[in-house]
């Protein structure tokens, strides 16, 4: 189960995001679906096409079973099969 605790250890494929904070104010708002990821960048498909987005300059909001969630790029700026088998 995804909780704000440990979503940072699952995966984010297939998740819509939107950017909460970020360095480049031209980014903030953005929303979409993530469809990629590397270790240092989400591919997002958004109404306006798709989005390569660094992951440790921005915060990204996550809506998982109705809860809002909120995490710090640089915590994930991780490879995913690194991230995902990490411990807390």
């Amino acid at each position: 189960m995804i909780t704000v605790d440990t979503i940072a250890r699952h995966e984010f494929i297939g998740l819509d995001t939107k950017i909460i904070n970020s360095n480049n104010l031209e980014v903030v708002g953005l929303n979409g679906t993530v469809i990629n990821e590397t270790k240092s960048m989400f591919t997002i498909n958004t109404q306006k096409g798709m989005k390569m987005i660094p992951k440790s300059t921005n915060d990204w909001g996550f809506t998982i079973n109705g809860k809002n969630m909120t995490v710090k790029g640089s915590t994930i700026a991780k490879r995913p099969f690194e991230r995902i088998g990490a411990k807390a």
